[in-house]
């Protein structure tokens, strides 16, 4: 290691002031700030996954497939081409995973109105089943993380998240909201 006058430098390997706000010291974000966000993604991300891969296990479908259940539920009769757009992997992954989907009754296809190359997708019943089954699995992890936060954490994290995202997600979320927003005043 490199000495300084006779004293032996150590790397700065404190852990954080869990006493102060998270975020408190915006201005300027240390490289271990920015490492220790990377490592709650990635752990976030295994233990909210793992939710619903015991339930895909049983079924013989991974996380690709879940993502293609979500979106198509989430976007029914969606076309394939705003579907590769949204989850960005390649034709030939998203048609091995639409397959095993349609295969095993979860997802049903049809033709466009207006163009009958096009391909639009939706959850069948059983499909539907699933990813409701799905989503209440990871509802519960999310629920109990947002009451534990609480709301000022809950849009902080929004915001973060979205700051993560590229403009063609942001968009798609924005989309999402006033759909909802729509919906639920359609309701009210």
């Amino acid at each position: 290691m490199p000495e300084s006058k006779g004293v032996q430098t150590k790397p700065n390997h404190a852990k954080p002031d869990h006493t102060k706000p998270a975020g408190s010291n915006l201005l300027f974000l240390r490289e271990e700030d920015i490492r220790a966000a990377q490592d709650l993604l990635f752990f976030a991300y295994r233990d909210f996954t793992a939710a619903a891969d015991a339930i895909l296990d049983e079924l013989g479908l991974g996380r690709a497939h879940h993502r293609a259940l979500h979106f198509i539920g989430r976007n029914p009769g969606i076309s394939v081409t705003d579907l590769l757009g949204i989850l960005r992997i390649t034709k030939q992954s998203l048609s091995r995973v639409l397959v095993d989907l349609v295969a095993k009754g979860l997802v049903a296809q049809a033709q466009g109105r207006a163009d009958r190359r096009q391909r639009l997708l939706t959850l069948a019943q059983p499909g539907l089943v699933l990813e409701r089954r799905l989503f209440e699995r990871q509802r519960e992890r999310l629920s109990a993380a947002y009451r534990e936060a609480g709301g000022t954490a809950v849009d902080g994290f929004r915001q973060v998240m979205r700051g993560i995202m590229d403009v063609a997600a942001r968009d798609y979320m924005d989309r999402a909201e006033d759909a909802g927003r729509h919906g639920r005043q359609r309701s009210a």
